[in-house]
């Protein structure tokens, strides 16, 4: 446990990616089976401890500190295990002659009941330093929010293995804590595990963002065009009678869409956009991203929700026909031949759930760019330029796909700084500055923008108010700064009205009338904008 937390508190206080990886590739060197595995799993958030809430560990520290006194520490902390790690008695409490490794507690907190996990908990708290008992309880309430995503944790695992990190993706969810056959494949002690899970999730292709520059290096002919949608990418997987729904980093989303897993009643993998709307004459009317977030980020769907914001897909891609033993992987196909299979495998499904992208028939990239200034729908934000040829390539490849998003008079941006507001928002952190990105690709850094209090609802606000809580980094008085590293931040879709060129700000830019237009809790930070995208608007 004592490894464990001192990683933890390094990768706090690291805030470039790279020296994350290395930190994490490191401990799986130095750190044997099966802690480094579990640890593995806490980071990517695949550990389940349910014998453990907060409200437990709440209980369990007014029976030893004085609730007045808990109560101010929290709020002035603001983090419920960074309260509890700090303010835990422990003097005149004989500690054990070790603490306790990682895979005891989470061995021992499986086979506990909800009435043992809190005791369980309290011990430990005792045996355990500060460091420790921080570490120990953002383990055991799943809350470890520290600047390192899912994805970030697999590229470690690669640099450590010294193979793609597609192939660790590709096996991920086969695998199950703590991990042994993979950590003996990556060490070349046994060969690769088999990925014996139906319904797997691909690796995602991505496009890059088009510079109109780029057009006369580019031959119309050459690609196809579709409308960029505003809604979420997914995939949907139906293999042996197993169905799953994956966000573009490979999260099982499924539980939160249970009236598209009924309809999928086919054997393949569909990429496409997850949107919500209702079946009209001419097909499915799609609704506002405002509508589908009623569906985003829950545990359970009522039935009015259901009724209400009905979900479906809009098909862009086909990656595989058939189930996965006995089927066609089409991803090595051009996109041209998908795109026929594609529409023939999308007729044949529930036309309330499911439609087909439509292509956008063009011969110049000028007639494109009128149809791009003119789009048949609000909810398109753009244009996706598509090789015929291009087989479907995980990553970022340059040049295959190319996004070309309309004009914008929204961007983009990671919250950076928040601070509390007036009146009846005094409470709440309620002012944010963001900021987009610049400087090198490879090693970018934020800088800010702009501000906006207002654009978000009352329930948003209480989101907002918990994330800077539980990412906060510094504090300058009433401001804090809030986590924002390239895979561990908020990103806002902030609309402004315009654009001045502004010596007072670092960027050099001074929004006017910016607000918040929504919440991007599915983007992940690298992917906010970048300042040449406002410089470019400027011009």
């Amino acid at each position: 446990m004592e490894a464990f937390a001192e990683l933890l508190d390094r990768l706090v206080l690291t805030p470039q990616r790279n020296g994350k990886i290395r930190l994490i590739a490191d401990y799986f060197r130095t750190t044997a089976d099966p802690e480094r595995g579990f640890a593995l799993a806490a980071i990517t958030r695949d550990l389940d401890l349910a014998s453990v809430k907060p409200a437990m560990l709440r209980a369990l520290v007014n029976e030893r500190v004085d609730p007045e006194l808990f109560a101010y520490s929290y709020d002035y902390v603001g983090d419920l295990a960074e309260t509890i790690s700090l303010i835990w008695p422990t003097a005149g409490r004989r500690r054990a002659n070790r603490p306790p490794m990682l895979s005891d507690i989470v061995d021992a907190l499986s086979q506990a009941s909800r009435r043992e996990g809190p005791l369980l908990v309290a011990h430990w708290l005792d045996d355990l330093d500060a460091s420790g008992r921080y570490a120990l309880l953002k383990l055991v309430t799943g809350g470890l929010r520290i600047g390192v995503s899912a994805r970030l944790a697999k590229q470690a695992l690669a640099d450590f293995g010294q193979v793609d990190v597609i192939e660790i993706e590709e096996l991920w969810h086969g695998l199950t804590p703590p991990y042994e056959d993979l950590f003996a494949w990556l060490e070349g002690r046994e060969p690769r595990p088999a990925n014996l899970v139906a319904a797997p999730f691909r690796p995602v292709m991505l496009a890059t963002a088009l510079d109109e520059a780029d057009f006369a290096k580019l031959d119309a002919t050459d690609y196809a065009a579709e409308w960029k949608w505003d809604g979420i990418r997914v995939q949907a997987i139906a293999e042996d009678g197993v169905r799953r729904i994956y966000s573009r980093t490979g999260d099982d989303i499924s539980h939160a869409f249970p009236d598209i897993l009924d309809a999928m009643d086919f054997e393949g993998a569909i990429d496409g956009e997850l949107l919500v709307g209702h079946l009209g004459v001419e097909g499915i009317v799609a609704s506002s991203f405002s509508d589908l977030q009623q569906r985003l980020n829950r545990k359970t769907v009522t039935a009015k929700q259901l009724e209400d914001y009905p979900a479906f897909i809009r098909a862009y891609d086909l990656l595989q026909a058939g189930s996965q033993a006995e089927g066609e992987d089409l991803r090595p196909l051009p996109f041209r031949e998908r795109r026929r299979r594609l529409e023939a495998f999308v007729a044949g499904l529930d036309p309330q759930r499911f439609d087909l992208s439509p292509l956008i028939a063009f011969h110049s990239f000028e007639e494109l760019a009128a149809f791009r200034g003119a789009p048949p729908h609000p909810i398109i934000e753009g244009v996706m330029l598509k090789r015929h040829d291009s087989p479907y390539l995980p990553g970022r490849p340059r040049g295959p796909w190319f996004k070309w998003k309309r004009d914008p008079f929204t961007i983009d941006a990671v919250v950076i700084y928040a601070q509390r507001g007036h009146g009846k928002r005094s409470s709440y952190y309620s002012d944010f500055t963001f900021a987009v990105w610049t400087g090198p690709e490879a090693d970018p850094t934020l800088v800010p923008v702009g501000k906006a209090y207002f654009g978000f609802t009352d329930e948003e606000l209480l989101l907002l108010d918990r994330f800077v809580r539980e990412n906060t980094t510094e504090r300058f008085g009433p401001v804090r700064a809030v986590r924002a590293e390239p895979d561990h931040g908020l990103v806002v879709e902030v609309a402004f009205e315009g654009l001045n060129r502004s010596t007072r700000h670092k960027s050099g830019v001074a929004m006017r009338f910016p607000r918040f237009s929504r919440l991007r809790w599915d983007k992940p930070p690298r992917e906010a904008d970048r300042l040449e995208t406002l410089q470019k608007l400027l011009e």
